[in-house]
């Protein structure tokens, strides 16, 4: 076996591969967290527009995933296959995100045309950086154990991002917007700062990260209906595409219907931003030893220990009375505790079937299965999106009053019973994942020994 693909990764090189991850949610949580209430808000566009729009470019993003994948893996530079999408596309980026924060002094048509025009590309080019940083794990190493490092420390940066963009961008948006006497004008200096800091890590990301496993060059180019093929053989995929789409439905139902949980079943609107602290921050204290737990307790029982850990949270508060809020604060800490371990290691699950789809297949289709894995957790967060909606209205829900006991038992039942059932779905589907310790180390050792074949004959051909 060829050490190079199998050796440890060292620190540096991981903290710089997760500075990416960092630096996307700079930008794309800033994005997605208050764009709506900007485009409300600050911009001028109505609430129908604007979620119009956010439906639309979602669908388009989404669709876009696999060619973008697709287009990845034909890539083949002096830099390597994945890390050159993270140095050209860190600016565009960048520059898009501040032009969606900016107001153009354009008609109401005008500014609608502007805000699908910037919002469009900036999920597109945000779609690809995101889908190629996410391969260029299966890239680094074959070594599953230091993909699990990799990914923690991955997913311990992503999350200090969404700390940062949560906590401080409401803060530096209204302080700038006070000093320059125009709220427009703060929003887009902070986009600005964020922005810049941003492209700046993604290119220390490029720069501190190293493509290792051999690229062979296959006989058939990679296309796009080699997607169909790899649902047909490559069963990890399948089962890990729809653990993301519920996870991701999961989360993006407990994070849109916190706020109303808090605000109107506590009845403690000042408590909003410690709930979503509470929701995020069990990942500093699980995520660093969540190579050693994987090492003790192997993929599947990690998993399933996590989602009951999760449901054992989610239980608590179906029970416990709103008035005892420091019980139901504890007990959104266990939630969290089980959902950010499952959501952080499924992460280092995708190199796995990469390797699989190359096991069976001979074509290694990192960007392609990632993508595949976009669209999906894409579409859980839009299922998530819609789910919560149709519920509240069904049990009257009515924004900005005092709820019947019906619409605070629908927020009560979005809260806990709806996540719940989602995650016995995904405990079911976790148990059909068939790559092993075991099996995935055999699997690994073929493909070295092929990458070790086709270098030999490189060398010989070169030779003569």
């Amino acid at each position: 076996m060829t050490s190079e693909n199998l050796k440890k990764i060292s620190m540096n090189e991981k903290f710089g591969y997760a500075s990416g991850d960092f630096a996307c949610n700079l930008i794309y949580t800033t994005v997605s967290t208050y764009l709506l209430f900007f485009y409300t808000d600050v911009y001028g566009l109505s609430a129908a527009a604007a979620g119009t729009m956010f439906l639309v470019v979602r669908i388009i993003d989404a669709l876009a995933d696999p060619f973008i994948g697709t287009i990845v893996d034909r890539t083949n530079t002096k830099f390597g296959r994945f890390r050159p999408y993270l140095l050209f596309g860190a600016f565009p980026f960048a520059i898009l995100a501040i032009l969606c924060f900016t107001t153009p002094d354009f008609s109401s048509i005008g500014k609608l045309v502007y805000a699908y025009i910037t919002y469009v590309g900036l999920s597109l080019v945000y779609t690809t950086i995101n889908v190629p940083y996410g391969a260029l794990t299966s890239a680094m190493t074959r070594n599953n154990q230091e993909v699990v490092s990799i990914t923690s420390v991955r997913m311990i940066l992503a999350n200090l991002g969404g700390l940062v963009v949560a906590f401080f961008v409401p803060l530096l948006s209204t302080f700038l917007g006070n000093t320059t006497e125009n709220s427009a004008l703060g929003w887009q200096l902070t986009m600005s700062i964020l922005g810049v800091i941003g492209a700046c890590l993604l290119i220390f990301c490029f720069k501190s990260t190293k493509e290792r496993v051999v690229l062979q060059k296959s006989v058939e180019k990679i296309k796009l209906t080699d997607i169909f093929e790899q649902f047909r053989i490559n069963r990890p995929l399948v089962v890990l595409s729809i653990f993301f789409i519920i996870i991701f439905g999961v989360n993006s139902i407990s994070n849109s219907v916190g706020i109303y949980y808090v605000t109107y079943n506590l009845g403690r609107e000042d408590l909003v931003k410690w709930y979503g602290l509470l929701g995020s921050l069990p990942a500093l204290a699980i995520l660093p030893f969540l190579p050693k737990i994987s090492k003790a307790l192997g993929k599947k029982r990690l998993l399933n220990y996590a989602l009951l850990l999760n449901i054992v949270g989610l239980l608590a508060l179906l029970v416990i009375p709103p008035s005892n809020v420091a019980l139901v604060l504890i007990f959104r800490l266990v939630a969290a505790a089980g959902s950010l371990t499952a959501g952080g290691y499924m992460w280092a699950l995708i190199p796995e079937t990469i390797e699989y789809g190359e096991y069976k297949t001979g074509k290694r289709m990192g960007g392609l299965i990632y993508a595949i894995i976009g669209f999906f957790f894409k579409f859980g967060m839009a299922l998530g999106g819609i789910v919560p909606g149709l519920i509240l209205d069904k049990f009257g829900y009515i924004a900005n009053q005092v709820q019947t006991p019906e619409a605070l038992m629908g927020i009560l039942i979005t809260t806990t019973v709806v996540p719940i059932i989602f995650l016995i779905l995904a405990m079911v589907d976790i148990n059909f994942y068939n790559l092993d310790e075991k099996t995935y180390d055999k699997m690994i050792r073929e493909l070295e020994n092929r990458d070790k074949i086709y270098l030999d004959n490189i060398e010989e051909f070169e030779a003569k």
